[in-house]
């Protein structure tokens, strides 16, 4: 079983940045790829990006230019730097992890290991 612990969500106004961290408790090493995602209440869980063991990189469209995902493998970390940020980031975001073939995959459901999700406010 593979636990995900976000953290470095809050409050920040628009145009500032955040980085979100997500401390794994497996080989980041080893899992086929890892991603962000973002909910906001009554809407559905949406892409934000995601990477692969290989370091293959994909972006949502909204926040391509702004947001960059990375890891850290020797501390088992993901990270998401989020500049620029807009009031229609308000989200709660979520680290996803799974094993399988390395692809870059951007649903939900293809997912099978979850954090608990960190609250990002953004004021105007």
């Amino acid at each position: 079983q593979v636990q995900l612990v976000e953290s470095g969500g809050g409050l920040v106004q628009a145009g500032g940045s955040l980085r979100l961290s997500c401390a794994v408790s497996a080989r980041t090493s080893s899992l086929a790829s890892m991603a962000w995602f973002r909910q906001v209440p009554g809407k559905e869980r949406e892409f934000v990006a995601t990477i692969t063991r290989s370091g293959g990189l994909y972006y949502g469209d909204s926040v391509k230019g702004r947001f960059t995902i990375s890891k850290d493998n020797a501390e088992n970390t993901l990270y998401l730097q989020m500049n620029s940020l807009k009031p229609e980031d308000t989200a709660v975001y979520y680290c996803a992890a799974r094993y399988g073939t390395v692809i870059v995959i951007r649903t939900s459901s293809a997912y099978s290991y979850w954090g608990q999700g960190t609250q990002v406010t953004v004021s105007s």
